[in-house]
């Protein structure tokens, strides 16, 4: 997780792109989308901790396959003074549903392997006997 020297301090754009690994027009986009609120001050864009926070959820949730509407819906169940119970209980839900997802695709890229390799070995074998019958 990205670290930074104080929990109160801003980051510009820039800053934002080198601790997140993230490029500017990916930061403007997110705010385009409402996932992102950052303060402005004249043409530069100030990120605060919870922005920081956000961020680490949004990009999290890329990496997991969500979709950025679910992650927007997520992000603003969040309740600075509640249980976020229903935060919680929506990001178990969509987890299930992605993970099931995710091993489907696992195994049907399992059996393309496998067919794959198969086909390969074939077509090595048909070759060999291919150069076998020009010697």
């Amino acid at each position: 997780m990205p670290h930074t020297d104080t929990d109160t301090e801003t980051l510009a754009i820039r800053e934002m792109c080198d601790t997140y690994q993230v490029t500017a027009r990916t930061l403007r986009f997110y705010e385009a989308k409402e996932l992102l609120s950052p303060i402005r001050a004249g043409s530069k864009r100030l990120y605060t901790k919870q922005d920081r926070a956000r961020l680490q959820l949004i990009l999290r949730g890329k990496r997991f396959g969500f979709s950025l509407e679910d992650i927007r819906q997520l992000l603003d169940m969040y309740d600075r003074n509640g249980s976020n119970h229903a935060q919680l209980a929506r990001t178990f839900d969509l987890g299930q549903d992605r993970l099931a997802q995710m091993r489907a695709q696992r195994d049907e890229l399992t059996i393309a392997i496998t067919e794959l390799e198969t086909e390969l070995h074939s077509a090595a074998q048909a070759l060999a006997a291919f150069r076998s019958a020009a010697e």
